[in-house]
């Protein structure tokens, strides 16, 4: 096909985990041209076809970075200083409407206030799931929701393990460890979703969910793995008021765990179906624990969240 024959798809955040990831996987599956969205576009360095500017903070930029759009892959980040996601996803959702848009991409997060009757408090989880209504509202042709996990990097990045006082490392955490509450993944392959979803909207565009799950663990399971892997990492429960003094974002942090622990990452019931149509459209399974962790894990290396 020629490229200029292709579709057009618009990715936002496309310098972040999970546009970067999208704009790869388009660009590998063929039938797509790119057009990477970005605050800064004279310093992004990736695969798309164009780049264009688009600030989700000012939304008259988003008319021209999204005409000629066919579709639009749309995330936001909570921990954006000042960001308000709700605001930002819906000028984002009616400036892609506008355009004629015909398949929208959320990425999106279990509604936690919903599942948990207000028990439990996961603001960057919320407020993405508040947005899946404003997306069904607005009456595209192909709409579909895209599910991140729990990622195998911040294991071994920002939440990885600490100097214990004994010298050891490990993991100091309000949870139970045998309770299989963690669907995880490598955020790198949730652009194969997203480009199956856009490459079969008769399958995914009619409002399906489609998780990346590479894997379902306890935090036991974790630990064994990688200290079958030659890593001496330990681990400790503590109380969460305990646990919620220890530093800045703890108690936000133990909240969370809480929430895992009691409903699962994707909250309750079975979610092998969303799964298996979410690794179809993807033609792949996504890698496991074990298999990311032998290839990626090293104690210190840093990564973002």
């Amino acid at each position: 096909m020629a490229s200029n024959d292709k579709k057009l798809i618009a990715v936002f955040g496309a310098t972040g985990n999970q546009g970067a990831g999208v704009v790869r996987a388009l660009k590998a599956n063929g039938q797509f041209k790119v057009r990477a969205l970005s605050r800064e576009p004279g310093k992004y360095q990736g695969l798309a076809d164009e780049v264009v500017a688009a600030d989700l903070e000012r939304p008259e930029t988003l008319a021209a970075a999204l005409e000629g759009a066919h579709g639009v892959f749309l995330v936001t980040n909570f921990w954006q200083e000042g960001a308000d996601e709700i605001k930002q996803a819906t000028a984002a959702i009616q400036a892609a409407k506008a355009a004629g848009v015909n398949h929208l991409i959320w990425s999106t997060l279990p509604n936690v206030e919903a599942i948990s009757d207000g028990k439990f408090d996961v603001p960057q989880f919320t407020g993405k799931a508040k947005v899946d209504s404003i997306v069904k509202d607005a009456g595209f042709p192909r709409h579909t929701f895209v599910v991140p996990p729990a990622y195998y990097q911040n294991f071994a990045g920002p939440y990885g393990p600490q100097m214990q006082q004994d010298g050891s490392l490990g993991w100091v955490l309000p949870i139970d460890p045998a309770v299989r509450c963690f669907h995880m993944g490598d955020i790198n392959e949730l652009g194969d979703i997203v480009a199956g979803a856009f490459a079969n909207p008769e399958e995914t565009g009619n409002g399906a969910y489609l998780p990346l799950v590479g894997d379902f663990l306890t935090f036991n399971d974790l630990l064994g793995t990688l200290n079958q892997l030659g890593h001496k990492l330990s681990f400790t429960r503590v109380p969460r008021e305990v646990y919620a003094g220890f530093f800045p974002g703890a108690d936000a942090l133990g909240e969370t765990l809480s929430y895992y622990e009691t409903y699962t990452y994707l909250g309750p019931g079975s979610h092998d179906a969303e799964i298996a149509l979410a690794n179809k459209v993807a033609g792949k399974t996504p890698t496991t624990f074990a298999s990311w962790a032998r290839d990626n894990f090293r104690l210190g290396a840093a990564s973002a969240a």
